[in-house]
């Protein structure tokens, strides 16, 4: 099993699911908005907020295209490795009920990955690994809600490889606490070759922000909130 496929299956999030017992939120208390760590997306409608922070029902929820995902993505695990995120670690701390460091370590776990890139183009994704691609063509395998121990619920939306290197994953799935077509501004990535497991992991969730941001920049957005 290469380091990929190891991260793969740890590359998963949030736990299920969709009519079945309640599993642990992957996040600490307040996870939907911890987890979230700084969207700047406005919205004008009154439960924004709460669609956010998990709350909606299911006929809000409507089918996304690959096309939301769109663009060349950097993962921010070697931001808070470096140290670059310790102000993020710090705010976190301070409106939280946890210390810098224990934060610190939660993300290190949720953050960890050896795929440094994305890149999504039309319904092709690559991922590169030390700088290496490894590619596939992804069509839409519709999506799942998941219900968490705190009674906030997610949206896992999934698509499936129909043709492309062995190497890439058999399923992808974005969670950006969002739940209908809109333009994601970060995302967390789940990948791997069983399509229900992927939905039952709760400690890894390697998450991206746009490969234009800067260090800088990216700590803004998660201190925004």
């Amino acid at each position: 099993m290469t380091m990929f496929r190891q991260f793969g299956a740890m590359a998963l999030g949030m736990a299920l699911v969709v009519a079945g017992p309640v599993h642990a939120d992957h996040a600490p208390k307040d996870a939907a908005h911890n987890h979230a760590h700084g969207h700047d997306h406005d919205h004008d409608h009154g439960d924004a907020k709460s669609v956010h922070d998990g709350y909606f029902d299911d006929n809000q929820i409507a089918a996304r295209a690959l096309s939301d995902w769109q663009g060349d993505w950097q993962s921010v695990y070697s931001y808070l490795i470096d140290g670059t995120l310790d102000p993020v670690m710090d705010h976190k701390a301070e409106h939280g009920d946890k210390s810098a460091q224990e934060y610190r370590d939660y993300y290190e776990t949720g953050y960890k990955t050896d795929v440094e890139r994305i890149v999504i183009e039309g319904d092709t994704v690559t991922f590169y690994r030390d700088g290496t691609p490894m590619s596939g063509r992804y069509d839409s395998d519709g999506h799942e809600t998941l219900t968490y121990a705190k009674g906030n619920r997610g949206v896992r939306f999934i698509f499936r490889k129909v043709e492309g290197d062995e190497s890439a994953p058999d399923y992808i799935q974005f969670s950006d606490h969002r739940i209908a077509p809109e333009k994601s501004d970060h995302y967390h990535l789940y990948w791997g070759d069983d399509r229900a497991a992927l939905l039952d992991e709760v400690t890894n969730w390697p998450t991206y922000y746009p490969s234009a941001l800067s260090a800088d920049q990216i700590v803004a957005e998660m201190t925004a909130h």
